[in-house]
């Protein structure tokens, strides 16, 4: 029977100093023995499904029970997994998945074209009743069926690069895709599961890639990143997986790891291209040059952002660095106010005026942020970009109120900035932030230009077209300053096992790599 860790255990910590200090990564891997204790945040997730995920945090559990057709690699490229092959019509729309003829589910049951149509039904049904953690599929796939036990046919809306990121959804039974618990066919099968309580995974021992080296994962869920920091301060688990900020306390040491992982919500400071002056290109750049972002990222969220100037993650194949048109220059942003007709301080207030058809108007921008429950790290940001403008002579006096209430501002488009952040899908693609009328282009931006790209980059097919295209989105981005991205929020793993020697940590698959570690 293998050893279950309850909250009432207390672990001995790991003498791992001069390990953690002289080794490398591989070597590192040799001290994981065969159970981890983790930790994390969960306070209502009631279901193991992974299609129906509700907490982030807790998709690097399900990720590690279930499989996909593709998966993506440390690069962000997506790599065959379930699939050994994937053959594209000439028109683009059809693609025909063969299957690994090795694939088992936990129950020893072959995994077949049938689970894959099931799932994806699955899929489809619940986007349609907008639900659903890979709804976004409803746009891509329009039909799946099989052909035979080992090859699946899918057709797809249009000739698109992205189709190979929809097709890393998890595959589950045929017969178990509404079920709470179904059966996956990934390195880790539960053994027990009380919701907000504990979760209990042992290896997969028949798993196609091999038999995981860890060999029980012991799961015990927080309500409060307090408790979780409490638990781990007291050596009673392992590792803690937390997105707070103070978590940016704990530095690698010769006991203790902080391995950042890359979340996917993006933060953006948004302009309502209805307010005056924002509709001007020039005033938005400014703001733009005004603030320093990588001050209030270091600042206020202590190391734990990945900064980023377009809506693509920095360190990609995917981002454009366009680095000078983003360099934080006060002087320039006085520059371009200038250019705007914002040239006098008429009261001498500290704020810049103008005339508008004789009437004198003062350079005000209402900046909106929602408070975030346990922290106020929003509040802090909104109260630095204030500090910022008005250096450069913009009032911008920090409104905070609710979630709900600036959420129905954003899309009543009645603000004039706003503190936004954005779950992003793992396609690469930013089009609903940015066509014109779509579901999160919450500026009122309109550019032919820009949807004409989106356009193109939705019939690529071809991963050097697509990557191509998709540097102009962001060379058109930088041109007309719709809105500033800020930076995607990380996390932090913090451990006294080494237990992943992956180079690229990022949401959901935190716990990526943990199978074949020690091998």
């Amino acid at each position: 029977m293998p050893m279950r860790f309850t909250s009432s255990i207390i672990i001995k910590a790991l003498c791992l100093a001069l390990c953690l200090a002289l080794l490398t990564p591989a070597a590192l891997a040799t001290t994981m023995d065969d159970t981890l204790t983790l930790g994390m945040i969960s306070v209502k997730t009631r279901s193991l499904n992974p299609l129906i995920s509700d907490e982030r945090e807790f998709q690097s559990l399900t990720a590690l029970m279930y499989d996909g057709l593709f998966s993506l690699d440390d690069d962000y490229r997506p790599v065959m997994n379930l699939a050994k092959e994937c053959g594209i019509s000439s028109d683009g729309k059809t693609w025909t998945i063969k299957l690994r003829d090795d694939i088992h589910f936990h129950d020893g049951t072959p995994c077949t074209a049938y689970d894959v149509v099931a799932t994806i039904q699955e899929i489809l049904r619940l986007a349609e009743e907008g639900r659903g953690q890979y709804n976004q599929l409803k746009f891509i796939i329009a039909s799946a069926t099989a052909n035979s036990a080992d090859s699946v046919v899918i057709k797809v809306s249009r000739p698109y690069y992205g189709v190979y990121y929809a097709l890393t959804f998890p595959v589950l039974h045929q017969s178990q895709v509404q079920y709470d618990l179904p059966i996956g066919t990934g390195p880790f099968k539960v053994d027990r599961f009380e919701p907000t309580n504990l979760l209990y995974l042992s290896a997969n021992e028949n798993w196609h890639n091999g038999a995981p080296a860890v060999k029980n994962i012991n799961v015990l869920f927080m309500a409060t990143n307090r408790e979780l920091i409490t638990e781990y301060e007291y050596n009673r688990i392992d590792a803690a997986i937390t997105r707070s900020a103070s978590a940016g306390q704990y530095q690698t040491g010769l006991t203790n790891l902080n391995i950042s992982y890359r979340t996917r919500q993006l933060e953006t400071l948004m302009f309502s291209q209805r307010a005056f002056p924002l509709e001007n290109e020039l005033v938005r750049k400014a703001i733009r040059y005004a603030i320093n972002f990588d001050a209030i990222a270091n600042q206020v969220y202590m190391g734990m952002a990945q900064r980023t100037d377009t809506p693509l993650p920095s360190g990609t194949w995917m981002y454009r660095d366009s680095s000078e048109a983003y360099v934080y220059n006060p002087e320039k942003a006085k520059e371009l106010l200038a250019q705007a007709g914002w040239t006098e301080d008429v009261d001498g207030d500290g704020v810049l005026d103008t005339f508008v058809n004789g009437e004198k108007r003062r350079l005000r921008l209402r900046l909106y942020v929602y408070e975030e429950q346990d922290n106020s790290v929003r509040v802090q940001v909104g109260n630095m970009i204030s500090d910022y403008l008005a250096a450069v002579g913009i009032e911008a006096p920090v409104v905070t109120d609710s979630f709900t209430n600036i959420s129905n501002r954003l899309r009543a488009k009645n603000f004039d900035m706003a503190i936004a952040a954005f779950q992003m899908d793992t396609v690469p693609d930013p089009g609903f932030l940015l066509m014109s009328g779509n579901t999160g282009n919450f500026c009122g931006y309109k550019s032919t230009a820009m949807d004409n790209l989106f356009k193109k980059l939705r019939e690529a097919v071809d991963y050097g077209k697509y990557q191509d295209i998709l540097w102009q989105i962001q060379d058109q981005f930088a041109q007309d300053c719709p809105f500033v991205c800020m930076y995607y929020r990380s996390g932090a793993l913090l451990t006294r096992k080494v237990f992943t020697v992956v180079r690229n940590v990022r949401e959901p698959e935190i716990l990526r790599g943990i199978e074949v570690i020690g091998k």
